[in-house]
């Protein structure tokens, strides 16, 4: 298939070779389930799952005893919300999040809120900005979890973090973030988080795993178990362990601690390329602020229809208009629209993410074509 140039690595990333071969092992001759733990074909995968368990608590300052497996960044994001509330169930409950976070957790908090929970939405400024004064004003006696991404995926915008985290722990309040856009990308520490979602497609590896950091060692409770059957993941996450994808996971994690800061500059000067140019079109306009992942811009074009702007482009270039889980709608980003842009304008904006593969040409290739189209779909 003659595939268009690829700038959606926020949907996902493709596995690194590296991944591919670490990862093939374990699908014929070491098929053993990690579970088996009265012979060597159970032991050799056990082993191989703690190895990559010690490689993904390592890029994130964890220890690996603090790593839980999942199904993906969904999974842990529902374990973590739910299992608090599920935790405190019968006392009153309050949670903080954002307009802005992945619909994974605004539909999670939701499905709290159906069941009793309240739940406050901070707005951000224009740049997607969140203000630590809102979170602080928001904080009552019954709160139980402040949860709020590190790095948005829409836009990039880095969220204040250490911040956050020293309001967290100043009021003894569970603090949980979704870091799956920020891990592997900037250098992240859990000091100070109590959990913290992230997933390995997202960073070079397979689609199907995640992980949710739980802090041991400390008072604040950690949440309840939401699939049970045998007790896999010290209790927190029943099932068979996806042994080769968690061996891909730990190598991906592994290749990202020595890649991320040369890989970081060099799609910094590529991000800026593709920026500086596309915003030399007339009414183009830069959605959010300088304080982001350095390989996300996110560019509004205003004079065009979305839908027709999104066909045209993904043509030649494989962008999106929002998250992969909501990009096909015709509705405006839900970010874009909590920062303020009109409805027209958020359905005429385009993520750009670049990645590994991404070269220079591919730059100048997708500013060309994005002009054409443009030009086009304004009639100039």
């Amino acid at each position: 298939m003659n595939y268009p140039i690829y700038l959606d690595f926020n949907a996902t990333t493709p596995c690194a070779p590296e991944v591919i071969e670490a990862m093939i092992p374990w699908f014929g001759e070491h098929f053993g389930n990690a579970a088996s733990k009265s012979h060597p074909y159970g032991w050799v995968a056990e082993n191989a799952v703690e190895e990559a368990r010690e490689q993904i608590a390592n890029l994130i300052g964890a220890q690996s005893k603090e790593i839980i497996f999942t199904s993906g960044a969904t999974e842990a994001i529902n374990l973590a919300i739910k299992g608090t509330f599920e935790l405190y169930k019968g006392s009153k409950q309050h949670y903080i999040t954002c307009q802005t976070e992945h619909k994974a957790v605004l539909d999670t908090m939701k499905a709290l809120e159906e069941k009793g929970a309240e739940v406050t939405y901070l707005p951000v400024d224009r740049e997607g900005n969140v203000n630590t004064s809102d979170l602080k004003s928001s904080i009552f006696p019954h709160t139980k979890m402040i949860c709020l991404m590190w790095a948005n995926n829409e836009t990039g915008i880095i969220h204040p973090i250490e911040e956050i985290k020293a309001i967290a722990e100043e009021n003894n309040i569970i603090l949980f973030t979704d870091a799956v856009q920020a891990a592997g990308k900037i250098p992240i520490s859990v000091k100070g988080v109590h959990l913290m979602a992230i997933s390995a497609h997202k960073l070079y590896g397979p689609k199907g795993v995640g992980a949710l950091y739980v802090r041991h060692n400390h008072s604040l409770p950690k949440p309840l178990a939401q699939v049970h059957g045998g007790g896999h993941e010290k209790g927190f996450r029943s099932g068979t362990l996806n042994v080769p994808a968690i061996v891909g996971f730990g190598k991906a994690t592994e290749l990202r601690m020595y890649e991320m800061q040369s890989e970081s500059k060099r799609l910094e000067k590529l991000r800026d390329l593709l920026e500086t140019k596309l915003l030399s079109i007339p009414n183009t306009f830069l959605n959010g602020s300088q304080n982001r992942l350095t390989h996300v811009t996110n560019i509004a074009f205003g004079g065009v229809e979305g839908e027709d702007l999104l066909r045209k482009i993904c043509q030649k270039v494989a962008v999106s208009s929002g998250s992969a889980c909501t990009s096909i709608s015709p509705k405006p980003s839900h970010v874009l629209q909590a920062m303020g842009l009109d409805s027209d304008l958020g359905r005429a904006s385009i993520r750009f993410s670049l990645g590994k593969n991404t070269t220079e040409q591919d730059v100048l290739d997708t500013v060309a074509w994005v002009e054409k189209v443009v030009g086009d779909l304004r009639g100039i």
